[in-house]
This record gives C-alpha cells, structure tokens and sequence, in this order.
C-alpha cells in the first residue's frame, strides 16, 4: 500500500525518502525514537521531499505510514499482540501472513520503496560483515546488490568489519561513493581506513549517478556514504574498546541474530555514556537531509529531461 502523500508526491515529480521503521522499533530507546523520527522527517520536509517510512501494519506493507500508524513502533504496547517485530527482506511474506506489526531493516525497506517507485532512501548505517572466522554477514549486502536506486548512510555500523564489508561489496557489485570524502565513513567515527573511488561532492552529482545507474538497468543500490557531522564523531578507539566489551556481554547474553544488532547498540551506549546515542540521531537527520536534497535534485533533473 502506498500512502495518497507518497503516490502523489510520485506523480507530481516531487522529492520522496523512503525510511526505515527498524531504527524507532528496535535501533532507538524511547523517547530517543520519537525524537529521530521527528527530526528525520522533519529534515526531509524542509528540504521540500516527502517523508516516506515504511512498515508492516494489520497485513499490509506500507509505504508512507501515518503518524498515527508510526506512533504504535515507536510506543509499543504491552501485549504480545502489539510487540514490534523485526522484519528483514526475507521475512516480510510472513509478518504480512501473521498481520505482525512489522519494521522494516533496510533489505526490507529498499525492496518495497523500489516496488512503489521510490528510487531514495535515508538509514543510518547499513549491516555488513562480522568480525570473527565464519562471520555472520548481514541481508542488508545481498538486498544492496539487487534492488535498484541510491540509499544515504554513514557506511557500515561500528559493529562490523568495515574493510571486509567493503570488500564484499564490490564482490556483489554495489558502488559505494563518499559523499564530499574520500574514505569509507564508519558509523559513529568520521572515517575507516578504507578508501574509496568514488566521490559525489553535491546532491545534484549523486542523483546524475542515479539516474545513470536506472537508465543503464543497473539491479544495484549506489550506496552514498556521509559521514557523521564533526561534532559528535565518536573517537576511533574509544568505539573500537567499546565494541569489544559489547561483543563480551553479547556473548555472554547469548544474544545472536536478530537481537544481536538491537543489544550491540544499547551496551554501546552505555559503554559511552550515551554519546553514540547523541552520534546517531546526528547522522540519522543528516542523512535525511542529504537523501532528501538528492531526490529533490533527481526529480528536477527527470522533469527537466521531459519538458526537453
């Protein structure tokens, strides 16, 4: 289901940003959630785009939920019948069969923004590879590598091995462009030792590679990575020995799967007095931002084409 905003938006060649409920179910405590979601959308819409968050909600993926469909992920009740699961690409035909209340992580998200027409996104940092020797390696790669359009982020979450996870994907075939730097950007610190060959240094240069990549039938996403802003950039290897502790009490928690990432970023938190939090819901909004800006300049650029 596509929300009569979003359709609109769509057919008026106007800005849209399709977005991830996973980061207010589950990425975010409350009232944090509320509080991105609020400056998320609110980014988007004085860029002059249309906010497009998607979820699973009574049965239906939709895409363009309403304030008050959002406020049951990020205020979840008490019942078992109002918990917010978790939903990846590969799980959306079942939370639509079971009518689960579902947010979407980014391989679920990409998939239904590209089935409705939405060819941006905004997240905050994308899943990938993890250290150890038989790593677990996130959905989020496998969806990049086969759904069509260009997704903002702040390059893999500090959870994973950034170098690995660039390697991978170039394997799969994603391209992966610094927005304004020239090496990968990791999630709450500004910058992994990972360069990169491709740089857009303006919203209209992203959305050219857009453009580009659907008229050329590309079946990838162009990952534009954007770094988190200066001043809550987290140091290197503050977030390198908190990890570690994190990935202790992961173990020891037994926490694998699904509830790996969600416990991951909580014991973060803690472990830094709370300032990865503050980092996140900085490049959260500013992805939103530069999402919001790159679809702008890519429906002005399709309108602009046609009446040619």
């Amino acid at each position: 289901m596509v929300a009569d905003e979003v359709r609109d938006a769509l057919a008026e060649r106007r800005g849209v940003v399709a977005l991830e409920t996973s980061v207010i179910g589950q990425g975010l405590p409350p009232p944090r959630n509320e509080e991105c979601l609020r400056r998320m959308s609110g980014a988007i819409r004085d860029a002059g785009a249309v906010p497009a968050w998607i979820g699973v909600v009574d049965g239906r993926v939709v895409v363009g939920l309403t304030d008050s469909a959002l406020s049951r992920f990020y205020e979840p009740g008490a019942s078992e019948a109002t918990v917010v699961t978790k939903v990846a690409g590969r799980d959306l035909p079942i939370a639509v069969a079971t009518r689960a209340l579902g947010a979407t992580t980014v391989s679920a998200t990409i998939w239904a923004a590209a089935a409705a027409g939405v060819r941006v996104g905004a997240t905050g940092g994308i899943g990938g590879v993890h250290p150890g020797e038989a790593p677990d390696v996130s959905a989020d790669l496998v969806a990049l590598a086969s759904t069509p359009g260009l997704l903002v982020c702040s390059g893999p979450k500090s959870i994973v091995d950034p170098a690995a996870t660039s390697e991978r994907l170039e394997e799969l075939g994603v391209a992966v462009v610094g927005y304004g730097v020239d090496r990968l950007p990791f999630f709450l610190t500004t910058e992994a030792p990972v360069e990169l060959e491709h740089r857009a240094d303006s919203p209209e240069e992203a959305a050219a590679m857009l453009d580009a990549s659907l008229s050329l039938g590309s079946d990838a996403t162009v990952l534009v990575c954007n770094p988190v802003p200066a001043a809550f950039a987290l140091d290197t290897a503050e977030v390198a020995r908190a990890m570690r502790e994190a990935e202790r009490r992961a173990d020891r928690a037994n926490a694998f799967g699904k509830a790996r990432t969600p416990f991951l970023l909580t014991a973060l938190a803690e472990l830094t007095d709370g300032r990865s939090l503050d980092a996140n819901l900085a490049l959260l909004e500013a992805n939103a931002r530069v999402a919001a800006d790159v679809s702008v300049a890519y429906a002005i650029a399709r309108t602009s084409s046609t009446d040619a």
